[in-house]
């Protein structure tokens, strides 16, 4: 099984223990007398303030008719009102009346009490990266529904000079990277992890510059352009690395694009940078900013014997 294929049944399973942990699969939710699809609704009211009926069919992505008797049984339970919206009289708009806020109140109790009990069974590390994970496949799901693209707002913003544990971090991601694609090991990540500490003393002087990606304060993506250890005027395009989770999504491209703009502002020769024949995508992504093979050899200076290779973007 593919390392794609197997991503998604784990998932896939991941997300039925969820359903079922959660109580989804149960005829009521969060210790109400209501279906999960109420206590959405009562929830999704309550977080939007007042709504019409035809945005929470939008929200749910139920059928009309559905949402309009759960709406119905709501109301007549004394949970929902409608209201006259203030642009048309003639418009209904959703509330919770003073019920529905209790109810509201106690199904949040409820809920975060839960989520909390299971992060409490997580480190630090791992509740985070469920935070960051849910939230963007959460995303991604929703964006299929609507059929839009996620590619455009990655949610990353891009920043330069260096951040409290860059090097580490940077280092974790080249290590978890190389070691299950390309089974590199304790040799590279620390010729990885020297290599950026050596480099990161040297970031205040103007022809050396680090960006990162950042998601939620994490960086999550990373590429360098070291001015001065190769002479000559040439630049050196070293460590860059992406998150698990930001692949495919552009992040790579802003990265490359913004290193690109720094070493043309500043008149460099040529820009250099060094990699192996396995990383296809990346290949790509190089020639896409007028990067071209120009050496390859048999070599070892990421611990394993591979066909090494030099790319060359010159100026102009």
């Amino acid at each position: 099984m593919n390392t794609e294929s197997s991503m998604v049944k784990q998932i896939r399973v991941a997300s039925r223990l969820m359903v079922r942990e959660l109580g989804f699969m149960n005829q009521t939710l969060a210790t109400t007398d209501y279906s999960p699809s109420a206590v959405h609704t009562l929830l999704e009211v309550e977080r939007q303030g007042a709504m019409t009926a035809a945005q929470l069919v939008q929200i749910l992505g139920l059928e009309k008719s559905s949402v309009s008797r759960m709406l119905a049984k709501l109301i007549d339970a004394g949970e929902v009102a409608e209201i006259p919206s203030p642009e048309d009289a003639r418009t209904k708009r959703l509330a919770l009346s003073e019920k529905g806020k209790a109810t509201v109140r106690a199904i949040n109790k409820y809920s975060n009490e839960r989520v909390a009990a299971a992060l409490n069974k997580l480190d630090p590390f791992r509740q985070h990266a469920v935070s960051l994970g849910l939230t963007s496949y959460a995303s991604a799901l929703q964006a299929c529904r609507e059929n839009s693209d996620l590619t455009a707002q990655s949610g990353c913003d891009i920043v330069t000079g260096y951040r409290p544990g860059m090097i580490g971090r940077i280092a974790e991601m080249h290590g978890n990277y190389y070691a299950r694609e390309h089974h590199f090991g304790s040799f590279f990540e620390g010729k990885v992890a020297a290599g950026l500490a050596e480099f990161a003393g040297r970031l205040d002087k103007p022809c050396n510059q680090i960006w990162l990606a950042m998601a939620n304060d994490r960086i999550v993506g990373a590429v360098a352009i070291d001015g001065e250890d190769l002479g000559n005027n040439d630049a050196h395009l070293r460590w860059f690395i992406l998150d698990d989770g930001c692949r495919g999504s552009g992040v790579g491209r802003k990265l490359i694009a913004q290193a690109m703009h720094f070493c043309d502002a500043r008149e460099f020769s040529a820009v250099q940078l060094w990699t192996f024949n396995k990383l296809t995508a990346a290949r790509r992504l190089y020639e896409s900013f007028g990067f071209a093979l120009s050496k390859e050899w048999q070599g070892d200076q990421w611990g394993s014997t591979m066909t090494e290779q030099q790319f060359t973007r010159r100026r102009g």
